[in-house]
């Protein structure tokens, strides 16, 4: 018994049997991301994570501030100490998303001999489609950001580094009593000092132009009428739209052939 043991320590401290053990490591650590069951237990870390998140948040003024900049940025300047459940759940979302692509690829090796295809298919589409909203999380927690401005007849503002927002326009009808009845406010678009275009906000019918979402939060006609605006950016609502559609589809499509199939 102690000579095998003799031996096989020989055998890893070898060039070869160093190679072996990093072999045997390395396929660990993939079936380790092909497994349903990391699946359920990344989600549940999740969870575990989100609740902290729901305690912690309301306690720290520091989440003021979170919409104001995009959230890697606001990452960067907080502190550890309050940020750590967010931290947590982006590493376990980027495991997720290996996951899920990994077990998408082993699915479909499996049953490269279904006669059905969409049958094949369908949980991969639910796969894309979860991707694309994950994709779409990740581009808004880099570029997206919220804040609110009051704004005169006149007034400009920068809202990115190359574009400034000038209220051209605000027009606000009120009845004999003094009612708000209906009301508009006409924007510019300016780039470098140049007109690039003009859009009209009105109730419900936000700006939604070169990748900003503009509406009006309130008014205010007297002593003189201003508005208080609310300008918004996300990168990825494309994206997230177009991945709940798949998603959908995917979900739809297999429970349809389920059904076929069982009858």
């Amino acid at each position: 018994m102690e000579v095998k043991k003799m031996r096989k320590r020989e055998d890893e401290k070898s060039p070869k049997g160093f190679f072996n053990f990093l072999t045997s490591q390395l396929l660990n650590f993939i079936s380790f991301f092909f497994s349903l069951r990391t699946t359920l237990w990344l989600l549940g870390f999740m969870l575990v994570l989100m609740l902290a998140g729901a305690f912690i948040m309301p306690s720290q003024e520091e989440f003021e501030t979170i919409h104001s900049v995009p959230m890697l940025e606001w990452l960067k300047i907080q502190p550890i100490s309050i940020t750590w459940w967010l931290w947590g759940a982006i590493g376990v979302l980027s495991a997720l998303t290996v996951n899920t692509l990994f077990c998408s690829v082993e699915s479909i090796i499996k049953k490269q001999r279904v006669t059905k295809w969409l049958l094949l298919i369908s949980p991969q589409i639910i796969h894309i489609g979860f991707l694309f909203m994950l994709f779409a999380h990740l581009l808004s927690a880099a570029g997206s950001y919220q804040k609110l401005t009051v704004a005169l007849e006149g007034n400009m503002f920068r809202i990115s580094d190359n574009t400034v927002l000038k209220v051209k326009d605000i027009n606000i009808q009120s009845d004999h009593s003094g009612y708000i009845t209906d009301w508009k406010v006409v924007i510019e678009y300016l780039k470098e000092g140049k007109e690039l275009l003009t859009d009209t906000i009105l109730p419900n019918s936000p700006s939604l132009r070169t990748g900003f979402n503009i509406n009006v939060k309130d008014l205010q006609a007297y002593p003189y009428e201003a508005v208080l605006l609310q300008v918004s950016r996300e990168p990825g609502a494309v994206w997230a739209l177009a991945g709940s559609i798949i998603f959908m589809v995917g979900i739809i499509t297999l429970i349809a052939l389920k059904i076929r199939m069982e009858r």
